[in-house]
């Protein structure tokens, strides 16, 4: 019998989601060898959202080196309540925000901070935020437009963006890794949303104003 996409789908997840849980248990026993093989399954992934997060290289390197490092010496406390991969994307967060605490001295860096929502401002109901500048710029001055004015955003509301928005994890395990409820990553991304809109308009302005 012929499977459909959806079914596709979830028999790949479905076995990489095993094949990370026979690798942890390897690892458990000993195995070097099989957290090497972690390492290659999700270290351009760690190194994407760390880069996005802190906006430099070294920076991002030393946060996914750290992250595997701290995952290895932390498996006996990983318990399979939730994806490896989640937990992995957890501690990478954390240690991307330890390196921007770090080399911008910010007071508070925190994926727990709490914010205000204007009564009047529905998380729920996020309107198409992005201008359409593909008509004038290519993809990869667009890509490199997008990373720097994420630079604006405060931490936690970059975060929520960087795991939603490009990375493409669902509410739900966005929530997972941030530990909030998915109202909380709905309200943060829906302000992320509004903040980039903001800055790429006035950026974009410029830029036809200026030609």
């Amino acid at each position: 019998m012929e499977l459909t996409m959806t079914e596709n789908v979830q028999f790949s997840i479905g076995c990489s989601l095993d094949q990370d849980s026979a690798l942890v248990d390897a690892c458990r026993d000993g195995d070097a060898a099989a957290f090497e093989q972690l390492v290659k399954r999700y270290d351009v992934r760690l190194f994407s959202i760390a880069q996005h997060i802190t906006h430099n290289r070294e920076d991002a390197e030393d946060a996914v080196q750290d992250a595997f490092l701290k995952a290895f010496r932390n498996l006996t406390q990983f318990r399979g309540n939730s994806q490896f991969s989640t937990w992995l994307i957890r501690i990478t967060v954390n240690e991307s925000l330890m390196k921007l605490r770090k080399r911008r001295s910010i007071r508070e860096v925190s994926m727990e901070d709490n914010f205000e929502i204007s009564e009047h401002a529905s998380p729920f109901a996020i309107a198409d935020w992005a201008p359409n500048p593909e008509q004038q710029y290519g993809a990869i001055e667009l890509r490199n437009i997008l990373r720097n004015q994420l630079q604006e955003l405060q931490p936690n509301l970059r975060v929520a963006f960087v795991l939603r928005d490009i990375e493409g994890l669902s509410t739900e395990e966005t929530a997972e890794v941030l530990q909030l409820t998915a109202d909380a990553v709905k309200a943060r991304l829906w302000r992320a949303r509004l903040k980039l809109r903001q800055l790429l308009t006035a950026y974009f302005g410029v830029r036809v104003a200026s030609s």
